[in-house]
């Protein structure tokens, strides 16, 4: 039985993003799902979240449980009786959280992998490696956002796919559904985000690596450049189960 609600608080969020050739991206992703396009491109990530008083929605206490957290995932479309669906796939999911590595894929959507996070912050500065205990996955992102108030419409980097910051942030605000890989082939479960004080900040980030994105076998070299990174902090949210989604393996 999976709970119905999850409540808590995003304490950071970092979204590396690539901008990837769609027919490598198409050519990696399982059915149903299709590449979504930006100006002609797929678009892949890295999401490392850091969430804080995480309980069950109806859990009458001020407190929860917390943990780091990483997936890879990419904007995807599919079809349901006819209609266009809009949201992410995720490959791959990555918790500090023991409890999560368990009751991952059981309690609550997705299979939770568990991995080590090293993370050093500042006012301005993040820095997130993640290495997963079973060798299947590590990342590294950090970069600077600026101390100061950054507006809605700051640039991104000059090569990014989005127009500008506004831009990106209703992108990814937009696909908030994301389906994970289970156990068994062709399935896949259903995860919802819910923010209820969304926000972005552009973050310059000084490197970035993803074991997935570099991946030669699966994109071959010059197939997927860095686009951008977005940065969000103290985003109070919601986590929906949602119906899986099957087809043919």
């Amino acid at each position: 039985m999976r709970l119905p609600a999850i409540s808590g608080i995003i304490d950071r969020r970092i979204l590396a993003n690539y901008r990837i050739d769609p027919k490598c991206m198409a050519a990696a992703l399982p059915a149903p799902f299709r590449p979504q396009t930006v100006n002609g491109y797929a678009i892949g990530g890295i999401c490392l979240i850091r969430l804080k008083n995480v309980r069950p929605k109806w859990f009458p206490i001020p407190w929860g449980i917390g943990s780091e957290n990483a997936a890879h995932r990419i904007a995807v479309e599919w079809d349901v009786n006819g209609q266009t669906k809009h949201g992410v796939y995720i490959p791959r999911r990555d918790t500090s959280s023991i409890l999560n590595s368990i009751a991952g894929g059981r309690v609550f959507p997705g299979i939770h992998h568990h991995a080590k996070f090293t993370v050093v912050e500042s006012v301005d500065h993040y820095s997130v490696t993640m290495t997963s205990d079973d060798g299947g996955a590590n990342v590294h992102v950090s970069g600077t956002v600026d101390s100061a108030s950054l507006p809605v419409d700051s640039t991104l980097p000059d090569a990014s796919v989005f127009d500008s910051l506004k831009s990106a942030s209703e992108f990814f605000e937009f696909g908030s559904l994301g389906y994970s890989d289970t156990n068994t082939a062709g399935k896949f479960d259903g995860l919802e985000l819910e923010c209820k004080n969304w926000h972005v900040e552009s973050l310059k980030i000084d490197s970035v690596q993803s074991s997935y994105f570099e991946d030669q076998s699966r994109f071959p070299n010059g197939s997927v450049e860095f686009d951008c990174a977005l940065l969000m902090r103290d985003i109070v949210h919601e986590w929906h189960g949602r119906s899986d989604l099957c087809c043919s393996p």
